[in-house]
């Protein structure tokens, strides 16, 4: 049995309606394939307005994905504050931050050449 190729598009995709689907809050796509030695091809960034929302969005992200697309992340850290989580798909790593985390860490200005794509809230 071979394991479905998914597409980087598919995964994206999956991985905002996740957010989306919790009322997560100013999504970014940071592409970062045109920048050299990046650990990804994407950056999703968004934030929560609490650490429980935080945690309900790294919930729902790997929900949607393992039941659209049968994958899970290959590593997440962070879940234990609420306050920073990062979930590795390998080609894409998902940020979800509360507002001053991500605010103070500035993760789109230390990635100033990559292009951004702001996905507009549906709410």
């Amino acid at each position: 049995m071979t394991k479905k190729v998914i597409s980087k598009d598919e995964l994206l995709a999956n991985i905002i309606k996740g957010i989306e689907e919790v009322k997560g809050n100013d999504i970014d796509i940071l592409d970062l394939r045109e920048i050299e030695n990046t650990v990804c091809d994407y950056f999703v960034i968004c934030n929560g307005n609490s650490n429980t929302q935080v945690n309900a969005i790294v919930s729902s992200v790997q929900k949607t994905v393992s039941k659209e697309l049968k994958d899970k992340p290959w590593h997440v850290e962070g879940n234990d504050n609420g306050e920073w989580v990062l979930m590795d798909y390998v080609d894409i790593v998902v940020h979800v931050f509360q507002k001053h985390v991500r605010e103070f860490y500035n993760i789109e200005g230390l990635w100033g050449d990559a292009r951004i794509t702001t996905i507009q809230n549906k709410y």
